[in-house]
């Protein structure tokens, strides 16, 4: 009897609460003579503020041409904008920055959904030893990362020198698929230096950055390394759950202008490998049995940062700048 007045109780008051809310917009509007939709472009800097606002507004909507439109084909945008300036009566001559407003919003909509399919389609697809395509792109990863090596066989123990845990590298993508080399590789060649380091970093942590005195002074002689490669495709899985989960959002609507690309995606992969280093080397690790522990407290953080509105995972590698100038 208990459970069920309950269930009574919070029944009664979501339609209470949704009723109130939709009297609420009705008596706004009639103030501002604006709909919610112009009242978010008009007093919403642009950016993750606003195309998320604009977002939950039309997925709210009691209409369903309001629902679907976040949901278009990026091709179909400006007849759906002109749909819903129609919907919602508002001139377009008179209003003319809401639709330019509105459409920067929902190609960033849009463009995070297409981009989450395009990610899992790359995260399904398996690493084919058959695959020409395949196989040059891990032989560019060994070149990007140790140039003065070259391979000595495609199957080979140096693997385990860029962090592989074996002499053949396709078994280690079978948990995110060419996702995972995807990321690597970009990484390798679009911030050569930087991965460059981070590998040689993460082979003998306890010399990076800091001389010998500084070493001993923060007591980090305990200090222990990590496979570059595994750690990086697991770190491909963390990406991969903070754009599913829609907690990147904030990030891509912050970055891109318009909709969001694998590029930002593998950028932002980027600065995650160079602040988990970081973090790595900060958390002092007694052993690798500690690498779960120092990951989860690392995503945390990045979820932490993430629900500021104003959040843009400031990168400070090289292949970030062309957006960043955006």
């Amino acid at each position: 009897a208990s459970s069920f007045a309950r269930m009574f109780v919070q029944v009664c008051l979501y339609f209470y609460c949704k009723c109130l809310w939709r009297c609420l917009k009705f008596v706004v509007r009639k103030l501002t003579g604006q709909c919610e939709l112009q009242r978010i472009c008009y007093n919403t800097k642009p950016g993750a503020a606003r195309t998320m606002k604009i977002e939950a507004s039309l997925k709210g909507s009691k209409s369903k041409r309001l629902q679907t439109s976040v949901n278009v084909h990026p091709d179909a945008i400006e007849k759906t904008i002109d749909d819903i300036m129609e919907l919602k009566r508002i001139n377009p001559d008179i209003n003319p920055q809401l639709g330019v407003s509105l459409q920067a919003c929902l190609l960033q909509i849009v463009g995070y959904r297409n981009l989450i399919a395009e990610v899992e389609k790359l995260r399904r697809e398996p690493y084919d030893s058959e695959n020409p395509q395949h196989e040059e792109m891990l032989l560019k990863l060994w070149k990007c990362l140790k140039p003065d090596s070259p391979l000595k066989a495609r199957i080979s123990k140096q693997w385990c020198e860029i962090g592989f845990q074996g002499d053949d590298p396709k078994t280690d993508f079978r948990g995110m698929g060419l996702l995972g080399l995807y990321n690597l590789v970009y990484f390798a060649e679009w911030d050569t230096e930087i991965a460059q380091q981070v590998l040689t970093d993460s082979l003998h942590p306890k010399y990076s950055q800091l001389s010998k005195a500084e070493w001993e002074k923060k007591k980090f002689d305990k200090a222990i390394g990590y496979s570059f490669a595994i750690v990086g495709i697991n770190i491909t899985d963390l990406a991969y759950n903070l754009l599913v989960s829609g907690a990147l959002k904030t990030h891509f609507y912050n970055v891109a202008p318009e909709a969001p690309t694998l590029t930002h995606f593998q950028q932002t992969f980027c600065y995650l490998m160079h602040e988990f280093h970081k973090f790595w080397i900060d958390e002092d690790p007694l052993d690798i049995m500690e690498f779960n522990r120092v990951r989860e407290k690392f995503y945390r953080r990045i979820l932490r940062q993430l629900q500021n509105p104003e959040m843009a995972l400031c990168p400070h590698f090289a292949a970030s700048e062309s957006l960043i100038n955006m």
